[in-house]
């Protein structure tokens, strides 16, 4: 073994020991990166460990600090059992990625195991960590495979969204309805950056596909992937988000922030392409400076690069003004998520432009909405529970988002995303790794007998 392969990752004590003495074959490898991933990961590794299989949690180390990391391998009680230590530029990130996780694969190799490569979403890590496994000829399992971008079509509904000059004609209700026909959308967008992109360069590397919906199956199969390999089996946000309601308890989040209980709306914008142009984000802050002037209760909170945003464009003592009044928060990320959904549950309505955000509204029936110009989670929007708001104007994201809180149609619809998600991820996996390889050439494929 050449120790100088792994002098950049930080490796739990008797790693490599515990492999060899190990005389189980495959080895169920969970990787986890950002936030997002911890959450919906730590469910799969906990029920792979429950079921008694050889299983590693590694880290990338793309998010490090407590409040983005830490805090949830604590209350999900997990430890890594190493971190590739990844740092720089994007570009950067993803080269380190795949070399490092590359190698500790390849020496797995040489000692017999097959890996089983568990990656989550449009994430980095996925996108990278896939590569490695590929190259090292492991395919992966896609935990949340398939997400795709639609947009709607916005020059077919009865006016320009994007060029209107009065709020007059626009129609809250006409607008949700119109959204939910599948008919008014269309594919092709880039957006999130660089997600999809992740989440496409992914699939090719994959052996088992967990789509979340049927929606998303259909985009696999269209794009020509394996339909015996595409499994609809929900998505595991329900798991975590089930996790912590049980852990309510222990939350203390309503001491801190007593006026949560009331009832409030919360923002969240940290998309690249929201915070990285001027238009965009003032149209997003303009909407919340109004809805907490009208003396809404409104949470922000403010990640890397709403901070960034913030002060790149003169924003700072506006946001300091808002700081003033009673019925505003503005919060760095919590590190738990049962703080999260505890008092997620208290909220009226979400304006958000994360992914994650979007299942999690539809699983605790909070009305969404989705601030940009589509949607990777369209099921939620298709089926009436999420609307988007095109970070066009202040004036009209304020009015969508007014009457979209507590809205009881979009509270009504029911959970999108399934329940013991993980157990049948796991399920899936067993029951086709006893039968075929997962990373499978033509000649397991096609199973021609002389």
């Amino acid at each position: 073994m050449d120790i100088e392969n792994f002098k950049d990752i930080t490796i739990r004590d008797r790693f490599w020991e515990d492999l060899k003495q190990d005389d189980r074959k495959h080895v169920h490898l969970v990787m986890i990166a950002t936030k997002p991933d911890i959450i919906k990961q730590a469910p799969v590794y906990l029920e792979v460990k429950k079921r008694g299989e050889l299983v590693l949690l590694g880290h990338t180390g793309q998010h490090y600090d407590f409040n983005l990391s830490g805090g949830l391998e604590e209350e999900f009680g997990i430890v890594p059992d190493f971190n590739l230590n990844i740092k720089g530029a994007l570009h950067e990130k993803i080269g380190q990625i795949i070399i490092r996780l590359g190698n500790l694969l390849a020496e797995m190799k040489k000692m017999g195991k097959v890996v089983i490569p568990y990656v989550h979403g449009d994430t980095m890590t996925a996108m990278a960590a896939s590569n490695a496994g590929f190259a090292n000829e492991f395919a992966s399992v896609h935990v949340e495979a398939g997400i795709r971008t639609l947009t709607p079509k916005f020059s077919n509904f009865q006016f320009s969204i994007l060029n209107f000059q009065t709020l007059e004609d626009f129609s809250f209700e006409n607008w949700r309805e119109w959204l939910m026909d599948r008919n008014n959308w269309e594919q092709g967008s880039i957006e999130p950056y660089p997600e999809q992109f992740n989440t496409r360069a992914t699939e090719p590397a994959t052996g088992l596909y967990c789509a979340p919906v049927e929606l998303v199956r259909g985009f696999l199969l269209s794009e020509g992937f394996r339909g015996d390999r595409i499994k609809v089996v929900g998505n595991s946000v329900y798991d975590a988000t089930k996790m912590a309601q049980a852990n309510a308890a222990n939350s203390t989040v309503f001491e801190k922030y007593p006026l949560l209980k009331e009832g409030f709306i919360r923002f969240c914008i940290h998309r690249r392409e929201n915070c990285a142009n001027r238009e965009r984000f003032i149209a997003i802050f303009d909407a919340m400076e109004q809805l907490v002037n009208e003396g809404e209760n409104v949470l922000l909170i403010s990640l890397f690069q709403t901070k960034a945003a913030v002060e790149e464009f003169g924003l700072t003592e506006r946001l300091e003004t808002m700081k003033q009044k009673p019925n505003f928060i503005c919060s760095d990320v919590w590190p738990y998520y049962t703080d999260v959904i505890v008092a997620m549950e208290k909220a009226t309505v979400c304006a958000t432009d994360s992914g994650s955000m979007q299942e999690e509204m539809n699983i605790l029936g909070v009305p969404c909405v989705t601030l940009r110009f589509g949607s990777d989670r369209s099921e939620t929007i298709i089926a009436g529970a999420n609307v988007i708001a095109p970070p066009t104007d202040g004036k009209l994201i304020a009015t969508i988002i007014k009457s979209a809180k507590n809205h009881q149609g979009m509270k009504d619809v029911p959970n999108l995303y399934g329940e013991n998600v993980s157990a049948k991820i796991v399920d899936e996996v067993l029951a086709l790794i006893e039968k075929e390889p997962l990373f499978c050439f033509e000649q397991n494929r096609v199973k021609i007998s002389n």
